[in-house]
């Protein structure tokens, strides 16, 4: 592709339509509190059971790899801030059709995932009101979600400031409580010592791969940061702080938490899967209530997600309408907020629920395959789009780069190299095989859509 089609109407480096109601401390909580998610929480245990307490070489070797996009993230978003985020720096770096399909890609797996947060925020609420539909609860959490998204950016900035705030706070005591008892000075606690950690690699090689899957996924939603930035006070310096920050939150709050539970807690113990990792370390210290105040922790961090996916999606959809790859209708904007696409993709997510209740075993297991590995291709597109941004850059426009990839280009292979070894390692397991296969398809299709439009948009 020429270098006239590819630079040719380059996305705007900001949004000028949309407001700028995110307040630093809006924007700094975010940025802490999106690392906690929902996967974190919930998906961690899945992952322990495999690997043992391998695992934590699990979220050591995924973590560093988020590390390496989020910085290649950050460099990008600092010089170029879009609601867009990746998917404007795709278009600017390789073509409108790479914007178009890591944008609405991504904009599925958003939607989808709204979807599948208000399913497990529901059987929480359900596990304390039995008599409750879940189907009910959903729809609250849909409409709330939805309203704070329509109103101004600032109410969903505050939503998720007190929702890191509290997240932030749990873990961070969850943390301390568990250091404290492992050294054997929390009282009331015998110290496990490593008698848990004997069976390093119980599983073997597969073990280790099952969770260092789980593991990568349990990252995803740190792109937000990025995302939300364009409606930020200060974009550059938001985005920069964020980033700078990322390498010491991940280490903390990921790798730190593992390490504590597998050693706390043996990894083959039933209740890690039953009831989630936390909860299980926290029965095991015997703390009164503990372990239901980390169901209220769980629930949160489920309604943060569903509250920054809305929020995400919406500015995706928006950001790509912009630039002419999306209906018109979904780029209007009132108040400062694009409402008809934060509707579009509540209503979708609220469809992936329904389709839950009344297709579970093909649609709606064919749509959780085809955004399994989502991901993976978003971290693909950013990390070929800063190999070609960066030179860029320095010949044009050095004075933007006020974050800058380390070793660049170097690690920037390496983090490709990496994502590369996951594909490899998703194909040799049969439940991610299918993911990665309805993955790819449903990549081809946008991108066949997206390289077909931009030869269209060329010649007219």
């Amino acid at each position: 592709m020429s270098n006239s089609t590819t630079t040719e109407a380059p996305p705007e480096s900001h949004d000028a339509s949309l407001s700028h109601g995110l307040k630093q401390r809006h924007l700094s909580m975010i940025a802490l509190g999106g690392v906690i998610g929902a996967g974190l929480f919930v998906g961690s245990g899945a992952g322990i059971a495999a690997a043992g307490p391998s695992i934590v070489v699990a979220y050591t070797l995924s973590g560093l790899l988020v590390m390496l996009v989020m910085r290649m993230l950050g460099e990008m978003s600092a010089a170029y801030p879009s609601s867009g985020s990746f998917s404007a720096h795709a278009e600017r770096a390789i073509g409108p059709w790479a914007g178009f399909t890591a944008g609405w890609a991504f904009w599925v797996l958003l939607c989808t995932a709204v979807g599948l947060e208000g399913i497990g925020a529901a059987q929480i609420v359900h596990g304390w009101l039995p008599g409750t539909p879940e189907w009910a609860w959903v729809a609250l959490f849909m409409v709330v979600f939805c309203g704070t998204n329509l109103a101004a950016v600032k109410n969903f900035g505050e939503f998720e400031f007190w929702f890191a705030a509290l997240k932030v706070g749990a873990i961070t005591l969850f943390l301390v409580l568990g250091v404290l008892a492992i050294i054997g000075v929390l009282p009331g606690t015998d110290s496990p010592g490593t008698s848990h950690l004997s069976d390093f690699l119980p599983n073997g090689g597969n073990g280790l791969i099952i969770g260092l899957l789980a593991s990568v996924f349990a990252y995803g939603g740190l792109e937000t940061v990025t995302i939300a930035a364009a409606e930020s006070e200060n974009p550059v310096k938001g985005v920069a702080s964020a980033v700078r920050t990322a390498m010491w939150r991940i280490a903390l709050f990921y790798i730190g938490s593992m390490a504590v539970i597998v050693t706390l807690v043996p990894w083959d113990s039933p209740e890690v899967v039953e009831k989630g990792p936390y909860v299980a370390a926290l029965d095991e210290l015997g703390i009164p209530g503990a372990g239901q105040l980390m169901n209220v922790v769980v629930l949160v961090a489920l309604l943060s997600a569903m509250n920054a996916n809305i929020y995400g999606a919406s500015r995706i959809a928006y950001s790509l309408v912009e630039r002419g790859q999306g209906p018109r209708a979904l780029g209007r904007v009132s108040g400062g907020v694009p409402r008809v696409a934060v509707l579009v993709s509540s209503l979708f997510g609220f469809g992936c629920v329904l389709l839950s209740y009344w297709r579970p075993d093909d649609v709606f297991a064919w749509l959780l395959n085809m955004i399994g590995a989502v991901i993976l291709v978003v971290w693909i597109f950013i990390a070929v789009s800063q190999l070609r941004l960066r030179r860029r850059l320095e010949r044009e426009a050095p004075e933007k780069l006020v974050v800058r990839m380390w070793a660049y280009p170097w690690l920037t292979w390496v983090a490709l190299a990496g994502m590369a070894a996951v594909f490899v390692l998703m194909a040799r397991e049969p439940d991610t095989r299918v993911q990665l296969c309805s993955t790819g398809a449903m990549t081809l299709v946008l991108a066949a859509a997206g390289y077909t439009w931009q030869r269209r948009r060329a010649r007219g």
